[in-house]
């Protein structure tokens, strides 16, 4: 696979290897142990269908076999596009086994997306959903046509079928008696995960097999989970929460069992934990909400835990849940490119609701810079940087300017230190919108904007919003001479573009002009406190 990633320096690799935090297990490791130690436990639940590590297993080593077959090799990368179901696991792990690594794009990523994330990795296997928007007719989205090999949920004229491995009756190989999977070198790749950014292209974060093992069993670890666990993943199956947070990656390395849910929608997600006993669960801020304000409750004690990351929690929020479920919230304050930290499930309820976690490993390195890189006192807001043996050191094929010379990265989020070691975000710097735990970049809207024939200028920013935490609001300024756009004919425009629906601007204000920085540049804080003010009054146009 061609492109690069900058490597662990050998001393910090060495200490990581010799504390335990790297181990030569490759992360399909935990499904080939419980396969072989617990072979009839249920995997997994995906609507009608439940599933046993054996038969995930099984089904895994087959599809390995087939893509290996048909010529796939070991480090070539797949592009994947598929929800909530169980072959979004059985693809994972039949990518592991045949040593191919894969992106997990959002279900809700546009043509847009994955034609860059296509440019970017030039895969050699595309996994889609045939029921997909996208992949409806018999064409293929711009820029994935040129992909060689092409599988796909269901049927499609221009894709082979995946093949159905838990079609009752179906007859799988046996289960092989051979050692542990080969151990993995650290430098080999096991899948990208996705940055929101503050750039118009997306970053890919290169985790390899020894970093996101780390952090999955440092989850586990911390969250103590054990083969009694029924965990609901609620959220996309491929962002990084609900995989490794301890998410679906911890559920199999503590031999649990994971009920998949089709969205974090209340009725039907009240409706899996009663009749699986799930006894926890993972939401973003905007979807707790919403469980909040269901008609319907949830009969108590069932849930245990709820874990809220992916953006800001208020405490008030947090007491309501803790109040109407009968549970403990447990914060999961975590980036893609690493970092995870979680409040404890013994720490006071005060400190849960208030603070968003601490470090979970002992070989996490943070600290906290003000504007010229000094570190604060204690208390005082700042940049959190952070290194250790699961953040990563560099971006697929650049990014360097996120990291410092000493190898921190460079989170773009302001936090202060509180009690106990425990962090609270009180902001970020990137210029980035969060919509309900989506984040991504406000110049890669702002682009896409400019590209219609009416705008001259735009800028996006974040707006509070009480459900979703963040909205986005477009400025433009617009061409006098031509008819002024609406809100609608915009979002109509950029979902002709291929935009995510998630990225589309919530709301449309046209403006005079935009406020420039003594350099030249939109002045973003200006255009926020402004519109902090006047927004409630702001129409769609």
């Amino acid at each position: 696979m061609m492109g690069h990633f900058t490597q662990w320096p050998t001393a910090r690799a060495a200490l990581y290897q010799q504390q335990g935090a790297w181990q030569d297990q490759p992360l399909h490791y935990w499904c080939w142990q419980q396969a072989h130690h617990r072979p009839q436990q249920i995997a997994l639940i995906c609507r009608d269908r439940q599933l046993s590590y054996r038969q995930l297993w099984q089904a895994a080593t087959q599809l390995a076999r087939l893509w290996q077959q048909q010529g796939l090799q070991a480090g070539q990368p797949v592009l994947v596009q598929l929800g909530n179901c169980a072959e979004f696991y059985l693809v994972l792990i039949a990518c592991w086994q045949a040593g191919l690594v894969p992106l997990n794009a959002l279900y809700r990523h546009g043509r847009k997306e994955l034609r860059e994330f296509a440019l970017q990795l030039q895969p050699a296997l595309l996994v889609f959903d045939s029921r997909h928007p996208l992949f409806s007719g018999n064409q293929l989205p711009d820029g994935l046509a040129d992909i060689p090999q092409r599988y796909c949920l269901g049927s499609h004229s221009l894709a082979n079928p995946l093949p159905d491995f838990f079609q009752p009756g179906t007859i799988l190989p046996a289960l092989s008696t051979a050692a542990d999977p080969a151990p993995q070198l650290q430098q080999e790749l096991a899948l990208f995960q996705l940055s929101g950014g503050s750039t118009g292209i997306p970053k890919l974060i290169p985790r390899t097999h020894r970093d996101y093992a780390c952090s999955v069993r440092d989850s586990v670890a911390v969250c103590q989970w054990t083969p009694q666990l029924r965990y609901l993943c609620a959220l996309p199956a491929g962002h990084n929460f609900a995989l490794s947070s301890p998410g679906a990656l911890g559920v199999f390395c503590a031999g649990g069992t994971l009920v998949l849910a089709a969205s974090p929608e209340a009725s039907s997600c009240f409706a899996l934990i009663r009749e699986h006993q799930v006894n926890w669960a993972a939401l973003v801020p905007a979807a707790a909400r919403l469980w909040l304000d269901a008609p319907e409750n949830l009969p108590r004690p069932v849930l245990e835990v709820l874990q809220i990351g992916g953006a800001a929690l208020s405490p008030t929020l947090a007491q309501a849940l803790e109040q109407q479920f009968g549970c403990i919230v447990q914060q999961v304050y975590g980036m893609a490119e690493g970092l995870v930290n979680y409040t404890a499930l013994t720490d006071p309820p005060t400190l849960r609701w208030h603070y968003q976690g601490r470090p979970m490993s002992k070989l996490d390195e943070i600290r906290i810079v003000n504007a010229v890189g000094n570190i604060v006192q204690r208390g005082e807001p700042g940049e959190l940087q952070t290194r250790g043996p699961y953040t990563i050191c560099g971006y697929w094929q650049g990014g360097e300017d996120s990291f410092t010379a000493d190898g921190f990265y460079r989170t773009g989020d302001l936090v202060r230190e509180g009690p106990d070691g425990l962090l609270q975000v009180v902001g970020r710097l990137k210029d980035q919108v969060n919509r309900g735990g989506e984040k991504f970049a406000a110049a890669e809207v702002e682009t896409e904007l400019l590209k219609h024939p009416a705008v001259r200028q735009a800028a996006v920013i974040s707006i509070p919003d009480l459900l979703l935490g963040e909205k986005s609001l477009a400025v433009l300024v617009c061409d006098p001479q031509r008819p002024t756009p609406t809100a609608v004919s915009l979002r109509r425009f950029l979902r002709e573009q291929g935009l995510a629906d998630f990225k589309i601007p919530d709301k449309v204000q046209c403006s005079d002009q935009l406020p420039l920085t003594a350099v030249g540049k939109t002045d973003k804080p200006a255009l926020r406190a402004l519109y902090a003010t006047i927004f409630p009054t702001i129409e769609e146009t």
